[in-house]
This record gives C-alpha cells, structure tokens and sequence, in this order.
C-alpha cells in the first residue's frame, strides 16, 4: 500500500487505533484534518511532509495523495473521526482507484457514539433505543423532518450547531415532542469538552453559549445520563 485513509478519532488523541498511530509515526507525508488533535500530528517523523487540510481544497487533497502515493511515499491522509462518516473518505477513495493508486482504509473510533458516550449517554438502550439515525445537520433546508420526527430510537444530527434553532423548529413542527430529551456536546471527548441537556424545544437557548464542533443527540437515551448521575450520586 502507499495511501492510508486514517481515521484520527473523535478527538482525544489516545482514541486513535495501535495501527492508526503506527502509520502516522512512519509516514513520509501527511495530510490531516483540522480536527486531528495536534498530538498525533506531532507523532509523524520529522522528516515527514505535513500538510494541513484547512488550507486545501478537496480536489486538491486528492491531486496530493495521487501524485505522492505515485512516488511512492508512504502517505497517511488523517481524518477527523472515521475516514467513512462525514469525512469525505469515500471521495478520496475514488479518486486513488480511479488513479491505480493503492489505497488502504483504516477505521477509527466514530464521533457517532464516542461523542454521546463520553457525556454519559448511550446511543442505543434496552427498551428506549434499538435504532440509530445519523444525519448531517449543516443545511436544515435538506433535511426530510416529517421522515425524521417520526424516527423511531436515537437521532444524532454531525455539524448541527449553526442550523439548532431550524431543525429542533422542524422537528416539532412535524410532530417530534417538545419534551424530547435532547443534548449538545462540543469538542467531545477532550478536555475542552463541554455539553448540555435540555428538553429539545429548549436546546437551542441552552446551547447558544456552545462553539463547534459539537454533536446533537435526540431521543429517550439522553435520560439515561441523569440515571448514571443519580446512580453516582448514592453509590
């Protein structure tokens, strides 16, 4: 292989996988996400090429990892959670299969559960949850409310921080309770990490003080992190 499409984690550094690490410490280049802590960017070999995702286009990217996978260096593109979840690894993919380049996918730890578990909640539970929708929540205007209102178990909306206010108004409108259990976790699981909890039609104003990235979670489960709170409290 000479491209490995890395998942990072959902933050915290030591969430990224043994053989995540290892390919980062014997990297020739590499290429990572904004939301890569800065530790494991520090774990590539001095001599290494590091280039930062924020400052190229996608296309880019993709031109980059052909063009040095061609070389044959050992490139490691390094994303944000997995390289499959919202984090455009697919296209990636593609574009080094169209280009002959051997490419490798290697999973990582998803903010789809991660996050939520690291504020006490869990995405599925016996009897309140045992279906999971995931949704990408940066333009409200796409979204399908009546289909998602209706959804049975767990909602969990990625960048849904700047439309709050459109999707809980859309949830409701089409019939999804005001009393919801809802939260808001930002930067989860790191030690900036801050979230909160509130009924849904409350979410917005609850979580007006919160910065990205954050995570939104919907559903019965969120209720579950006050029954670990309370069980804590009397053990």
């Amino acid at each position: 292989m000479s491209v490995y499409l890395v998942g990072a984690g959902p933050g915290d550094p030591g969430l990224i996988t043994v053989r995540g690490l290892d390919l980062v410490r014997t990297c020739d280049v590499l290429v990572h996400d904004r939301l890569a802590a800065a530790e494991l960017v520090a774990e590539a070999p001095a001599r290494a090429i590091v280039l930062g995702r924020e400052r190229l286009r996608q296309a880019e990217i993709e031109r980059l990892l052909v063009h040095h996978g061609r070389a044959g260096r050992r490139v490691v593109r390094l994303k944000g959670g997995d390289p499959f979840v919202f984090g455009r690894g697919g296209e990636e993919a593609l574009a080094l299969a169209a280009a002959g380049v051997p490419f490798e996918v290697v999973p990582g730890v998803s903010s789809i559960s991660a996050v939520p578990a690291a504020a006490g909640i869990p995405v599925t539970h016996r009897g309140l949850a045992s279906q999971l929708t995931i949704v990408a929540g940066h333009d409200a205007s796409a979204l399908d409310f009546r289909a998602l209102a209706q959804a049975r178990g767990t909602l969990v909306f990625f960048m849904a921080l700047g439309e709050l206010p459109r999707i809980v108004a859309g949830l409701i409108s089409r019939g999804k309770p005001a009393g919801t259990p809802a939260a808001a976790i930002s930067s989860g699981t790191t030690a900036a990490q801050r979230d909160v909890v509130a009924p849904l039609g409350e979410l917005p104003a609850a979580a007006a003080g919160l910065d990205p990235p954050a995570l939104v979670v919907v559903g019965e489960v969120v209720a579950v992190r006050t029954m670990l709170a309370e069980s804590a409290r009397a053990a």
